[in-house]
């Protein structure tokens, strides 16, 4: 195992403030854990969500079940998937509003989640699992993501202005206590013990700290540098994701972090929240799509004139340019502006695609374009950030 210190000083990962993000298009895999030695594999992986769109935050309901947050027709529901029948169905239903990071409540069958509603409001609420109905758990307190350390007592990332703090709620006395401000997103159990693990970004780093929620006793565990995402093993070793790599630490026996499993499946990407069952048997990881798959999504959406899906896979920020650097269009507005126009008079739009090479991040498309009956060819490069086309140069 290769030691990657280096690496991780160089990491630096988007961190977001709750589930008020822009929605990325992202895949939700399963994979079964083999231990070797003194590390794990991974086999038999999955696409388990297999939906277009937002999937993310996934939690193991039992080590048969998967509880992920999945786009649906234009919100984000709970979804459940069963293993053992490979099939996914839907607890949610929410109109008005979008269910993020769900959660088993102990010593129950229903579900935590946070609901963020159109008009801004983003609480925590419970939900039967027999019926989907809802329940405040915490008024009030603007909720990021959560961990159950009881059924009474809750440990929370609650936004308040540009950052995340770390707040413990009693639901029986309902009090709630700040043990930190600027905290992540990534709340654990530690395993064989009475503490749980935040990450503290008080230094401008990440830090894992261990916390105990009843005495507020921290400890420092080991600083992840740029990366956000963790989970535990039962046998004490910490998972961490960055890009197409998963890592590992055991505070018992390592010094540093251990490079353990490189991705080599090109629908892999940008790995981002990573969860296990509770026999550490499974694993379940949220990725990124090829960024080949969605300039595709962009071409089929070009050909179609459907503006809004193809304005959809660009960010905020997208920016054009005719070779090699003169300017042409910024921001999806002028996007949107332009390509309104040109799309509705343009009848016989079609992009032929003639050569493609997908290099990292970078989609190299050679296109022979029909448009108004001429016909021309040209070349587009594509780079893709954070699962949106963020430039494309031209060559005509």
């Amino acid at each position: 195992m290769r030691n990657i210190k280096t690496f991780l000083n160089i990491v630096t990962l988007f961190m977001c403030l709750g589930p008020v993000i822009a929605q990325t298009d992202t895949e939700v895999h399963l994979f079964d854990i083999v231990y070797q030695d003194d590390t794990f594999g991974l086999t038999n992986g999955l696409n388990i969500s297999n939906n277009a769109g937002y999937d993310n935050q996934p939690s193991f309901y039992n080590d048969n079940r998967v509880l992920f947050s999945s786009n649906r027709d234009g919100q984000t529901d709970i979804a459940f998937y069963n293993v053992r029948d490979n099939e996914l169905e839907y607890l949610t239903n929410t109109k008005g509003g979008s269910e993020y990071s769900p959660l088993k409540i102990p010593d129950s069958k229903d579900v935590s989640a946070i609901r963020l509603d159109k008009d801004g409001t983003q609480l925590l609420y419970s939900y039967k699992i027999t019926s989907g109905k809802s329940k405040v758990l915490l008024p009030g307190q603007k909720v990021g993501y959560h961990l159950w350390y009881r059924p009474d007592i809750l440990v929370t990332t609650v936004l308040v202005d540009d950052r995340m703090d770390l707040v413990v709620s009693n639901l029986k006395d309902n009090t709630n206590y700040t043990f930190q401000k600027n905290v992540g997103r990534s709340l654990h159990k530690i395993p064989n013990s009475n503490l749980v693990s935040y990450v503290s970004k008080e230094t401008g780093s990440n830090l894992i700290k261990s916390l105990n929620p009843i005495s507020g006793a921290t400890n420092p565990i080991i600083d992840m540098g740029g990366i956000e995402d963790y989970c535990w093993l039962l046998n004490g070793t910490i998972i961490a994701a960055s890009g197409k790599n998963l890592i590992q630490y055991n505070p018992k026996t390592d010094t540093n972090w251990n490079l353990v499993k490189t991705f080599s499946d090109k629908n892999i990407n940008n790995i981002s929240r990573v969860a296990v069952n509770n026999l550490s048997t499974k694993l379940a990881l949220v990725a990124e799509v090829s960024p080949e798959i969605i300039v595709q999504k962009q071409l089929d959406a070009y050909n179609a004139r459907d503006l809004e899906t193809f304005l959809n896979t660009y960010s905020k920020t997208i920016k054009l340019f005719n070779y090699p650097t003169e300017l042409q269009s910024e921001g999806k507005e002028q996007l949107r502006s332009g390509y309104a126009e040109f799309f509705e008079n343009t009848p016989d739009l079609h992009c032929e695609i003639k050569n493609r090479i997908v290099i990292g991040n970078k989609v190299i498309d050679e296109e022979y374009i029909t448009a108004n009956g001429q016909n021309f060819g040209a070349v587009a490069i594509y780079e893709v950030e954070n699962g949106k086309i963020a430039k494309v140069t031209f060559i005509r």
